[in-house]
């Protein structure tokens, strides 16, 4: 995999953490700390899952039975599928913020990067999928602080929110195909 495609994986699944942020930014009684615990939260379960997810990937891959090309392809492309349908279902709304919440939607926004990293992170070294992790962990953080910086200027404009997953589940679709058919 190139850094490239590591990028565009990254900014992909790091969308969900950065819609949120933008929704939750725009909420003046937000507070910083908040703002701040959130974004490590992001930041952190990204770089988690996708480590995770590549790890059991790399695991059952060389223990059990390589994964075509084909079939990954196909899981990326259902997971973009799937991050385009639950744009369609977000109305929007987020909890009260508290210690648990932060773990709650980090977790929430970051389970596309465990199967993202199950899929497309298994055919390098765990040095090398450390690495693609903190990178993906770390993007993700970059694009909530980004959020949170933008969603305090912009203040009731929320395109940018209302279309994220729209995108990331496109990006995720194309690189999906990408994988099947080249």
């Amino acid at each position: 995999m190139s850094i490239v495609q590591l990028l565009w994986i990254a900014i992909a699944v790091g969308l969900d953490a950065s819609a949120v942020a933008f929704g939750i930014g725009l909420n003046e009684k937000v507070e910083m700390k908040d703002k701040c615990c959130l974004t490590l939260s992001f930041g952190f379960f990204q770089f988690l899952f996708s480590f995770i997810g590549g790890s059991l990937g790399k695991t059952f891959s060389d223990n059990i039975i390589t994964v075509p090309t084909i079939i990954s392809g196909m899981v990326i492309a259902i997971v973009g599928i799937m991050m385009i349908k639950e744009g369609m279902e977000n109305q929007g709304e987020y909890p009260l913020l508290s210690g648990r919440i932060y773990f709650i939607i980090g977790i929430s926004v970051s389970i596309d990067a465990m199967v993202v990293g199950f899929i497309t992170l298994i055919n390098i070294t765990y040095g090398i999928l450390m690495i693609y992790s903190l990178i993906i962990g770390s993007i993700a953080l970059i694009m909530s602080v980004i959020s949170f910086i933008i969603s305090k200027y912009l203040g009731r404009i929320n395109l940018i929110g209302k279309y994220a997953n729209y995108i990331g589940g496109v990006i995720l679709i194309l690189f999906g195909l990408k994988m099947i058919f080249l």
